[in-house]
């Protein structure tokens, strides 16, 4: 058949996707056994509206082409007529035309009949309103009079067409709703809708139309048809993927290829069930079932917030300090004390100045790395000063803190560089927060909630932070929408604890295992250097001074005093022994301290007390009262 004068071009078969290119010669669709059992009872299915839910790579488009050709290649009398596709991008147009010409070739033959071969020519699409435009179209034209045209984006004008209307992955298109609303005037005319698609999120309108398809709200000309990876699996894929590629089938090898196929998921499981399973995931893309979230999350913890007015910055520093300072001791201190001293303590910060919240999120992992968050600050248009007031707070009580992740995304690297600063680079994670962390972190902390292994307080709006993650090109990230929050209306959200707790857990898997500074130096050689010595060594906090040290320390200083006064001013060190002990406290708080330490030795570094007493001087009973 010759090219009709409208064909801008006739499509190389070099130019075809490689699906289509792989089908070997001699392969005729029309043989027994050669489509599988459920592309078969897709094809048996005769309503005015047919619609199909299905996993990926089940082989209902190949199939559905195969229909097309036929519908086409028929006279009317037998129920011929043009069939159109609408796919979600313009290579699945071409893949689908090309099928439809590879099976066209066969049917031909069959028939004796003329076919043309892909022709590229201008579609002229219209809107409701008139308007018209030229879209790129490929067709198959058939001495019947019908033909197949494969539409390379999306028609305006779909109302407009006659026959049978195929769209594929519907759920994909960029106004599902609007494409499915228009198809349905097709039936006027006596055309045929054929929807199929994968789920794109239980929000989708694809797959409200299959609930409402179940329901009856359609009558009995429609019907649904559900076809997944393990259906095509059970009839015959595996076989059939060897057989295009020219290879043996075992069971051994469909094992490994079926292992291969879920495993590619990682830990995207809900990705994975939708795509595979047919099963929508639990919103629009959210990657976390709310389910998941309420099974994480504990009564009895809090979410401590402080929001704030504008003017607040108005305020005198002093004043902001002090402000700060009583919201602390009324509220955050006593959620910092019953913290486990044995856990391991991370945290994690969001940073926000403005519009969205800041948040802090401080996080426990135990011997059986499960992660706990005993509670969440949430700050509101709190000035960065006092952002760092209230952190700085929290973490030098965090016991047994090993690190955190701050956000230095835009304005918050200021605050970021300034905590690592106070308390060590090695130990303060500086994060940029962009597309590739998040594919690299984000589906770590997705599956903290999957497998269980993550518990948070229990609170409606971090609930709502948690399904803002949402799978983006298959990378689960933050939506950057914004919703009200959930107590205050006035105020939005932005998915904000989400972003605290992946960077805590980032802080877990992190800064614990980066590196480790080991201080050592050759053992002694002699016992006699330490024989008649008590030593010990501490660690402390600048702020404060443990209560059990200090009186350690005052007994010392006092010793300290008696051994070095001369002997008339024995008197005068008893009574300014307070006054002495006192100063002695506040260079601890300031750095260095030795006691008693001899000359020449090393002088300790900040934060650490060296002590030494002779046994006759500070006695085995006195020790133990310390």
């Amino acid at each position: 058949m010759k090219p009709s004068s409208s064909t801008l071009r006739v499509i190389e078969w070099d130019e075809l996707p490689p699906s289509v290119r792989q089908i070997p010669e001699g392969y005729n669709p029309l043989l027994e056994g050669i489509l599988m059992a459920h592309q078969s009872d897709w094809l048996a299915i005769d309503t005015h509206i047919k619609l199909c839910e299905k996993g990926r790579r089940t082989g209902i488009t190949f199939a559905e082409a195969l229909d097309s050709v036929i519908t086409a290649a028929s006279q009317k009398i037998a129920g011929g007529m043009d069939c159109f596709y609408i796919g979600d991008t313009k290579e699945k147009g071409l893949e689908f035309i090309g099928y439809c010409a590879k099976f066209s070739r066969v049917i031909a033959e069959a028939q004796a009949s003329g076919v043309s071969q892909i022709e590229e020519f201008l579609f002229q699409d219209q809107d409701d309103a008139g308007n018209t435009r030229q879209i790129n179209a490929y067709r198959i034209r058939y001495a019947s009079g019908f033909k197949i045209v494969a539409l390379s984006s999306n028609p305006a004008g779909v109302r407009g067409l006659q026959g049978k209307v195929i769209i594929d992955e519907a759920a994909f298109h960029r106004d599902v709703s609007a494409v499915l609303d228009a198809a349905t005037a097709l039936l006027i005319w006596g055309g045929r809708i054929v929807i199929i698609s994968t789920h794109n999120g239980k929000a989708n309108a694809f797959n409200q139309m299959v609930s409402d398809i179940r329901d009856q709200r359609y009558g009995s000309s429609a019907q649904v048809f559900r076809a997944t990876f393990d259906d095509a699996v059970a009839n015959g894929l595996y076989e059939r993927v060897c057989f295009m590629a020219g290879k043996v089938a075992t069971p051994e090898g469909k094992e490994a290829w079926y292992k291969q196929i879920r495993n590619a998921y990682g830990p995207r499981k809900a990705q994975m069930r939708e795509e595979l399973d047919a099963i929508p995931r639990d919103g629009n893309g959210v990657c976390i079932p709310g389910v998941w979230i309420d099974e994480a999350m504990r009564p009895g913890r809090t979410v401590l917030r402080l929001a704030l007015d504008e003017d607040f910055t108005q305020q005198p520093v002093y004043r902001r300090e002090a402000y700060v300072n009583d919201w602390i001791e009324r509220y955050l201190a006593q959620w910092l004390q019953p913290l486990n001293p044995q856990l391991r303590h991370f945290l994690g910060m969001d940073y926000a100045r403005h519009r969205d919240f800041s948040i802090i999120c401080p996080m426990s992992v135990d011997q059986a790395r499960h992660r706990d968050v005993p509670f969440v600050v949430e700050m509101h248009k709190v000035p960065t000063r006092q952002q760092q007031q209230i952190l700085f707070y929290i973490l030098r009580r965090l016991p047994r803190f090993v690190g955190a992740a701050l956000d230095a995304t835009g304005s918050g690297e200021t605050l970021a560089e300034d905590t690592a600063d106070e308390f060590g680079h090695n130990r303060i994670q500086q994060v940029k927060i962009t597309r590739t962390w998040y594919g690299a972190w984000m589906p770590k902390f997705v599956q903290l909630f999957e497998d269980g292994t993550v518990t948070l307080p229990k609170d409606d709006a971090l609930h709502q932070d948690i399904r803002a993650i949402e799978t983006v090109d298959g990378i689960p990230m933050i939506v950057k929408a914004r919703k009200q929050d959930l107590k205050d209306p006035d105020l939005y959200r932005h998915g904000d604890f989400a972003g605290a707790g992946a960077l805590a857990n980032f802080a877990t898997l992190e800064v614990a295992s980066g590196p480790v500074n080991v201080k050592s130096r050759r053992p002694r050689q002699g016992q006699h250097i330490t024989q008649g010595y008590l030593r010990g060594r501490y660690h402390l906090p600048l702020d404060p001074v443990p209560t059990m040290l200090r009186d350690a320390v005052v007994y010392l200083a006092r010793h300290w005093l008696y051994q070095r006064r001369p002997e008339g001013a024995l008197p005068d060190a008893v009574k300014d022994s307070r006054k002495d002990t006192l100063k002695l406290l506040e260079n601890i708080r300031d750095g260095v301290v030795t006691l008693g330490l001899p000359t020449g030795h090393a002088a300790p570094e900040p934060g650490e007390i060296r002590v030494r007493s002779r046994p006759q001087q500070f006695s085995a009973d006195t020790w133990e009262r310390y």
